[in-house]
């Protein structure tokens, strides 16, 4: 799926649909598979081209040394860290300790399919991070 995809339809799909109502003779079918081909790239080269922007937009973030710009990733990093650490550690070791003294308490629960999500994009971008220092684009962060 690509980002024109994502943005509100497939272009090649809608104009495949157009197309099969008109077309009659095998050079029209011929010129139509060029032109869809051609459609193809386009979409491939928006996306690409917003890709780069994307790429361009966090380089520039990395760069500036505002807490506030270049540490959103960090504090993100480290808030699904102790969410993580919670659920799978605190939460069960408070539960136990609260039972063995016989107390009735209900801790609070995560949405762990959102936490999983997100830290999962996170390590997304910290391995793409690990591929721009093996390629040896370092950023003061």
């Amino acid at each position: 799926m690509g980002i024109l995809d994502f943005l509100g339809g497939n272009v090649i799909e809608a104009v495949k649909d157009i197309a099969d109502e008109f077309i009659t003779t095998d050079e029209e079918r011929l010129q139509y598979q060029i032109e869809k081909e051609k459609l193809r790239l386009k979409e491939k080269q928006i996306e690409a081209n917003l890709l780069e922007k994307v790429h361009e937009t966090n380089i520039a973030e990395a760069k500036t040394g505002n807490l506030f710009i270049a540490g959103w990733r960090p504090f993100i990093g480290w808030t699904g860290g102790i969410a993580l650490f919670y659920h799978f550690v605190l939460a069960p070791f408070l539960h136990s300790f609260f039972n063995a003294f016989g107390v009735d308490f209900t801790l609070p629960t995560l949405d762990m399919g959102l936490l999983i999500q997100l830290i999962l994009t996170m390590l997304g971008m910290a391995g793409l991070r690990t591929f721009e220092k093996y390629k040896g684009i370092q950023h003061r962060h």
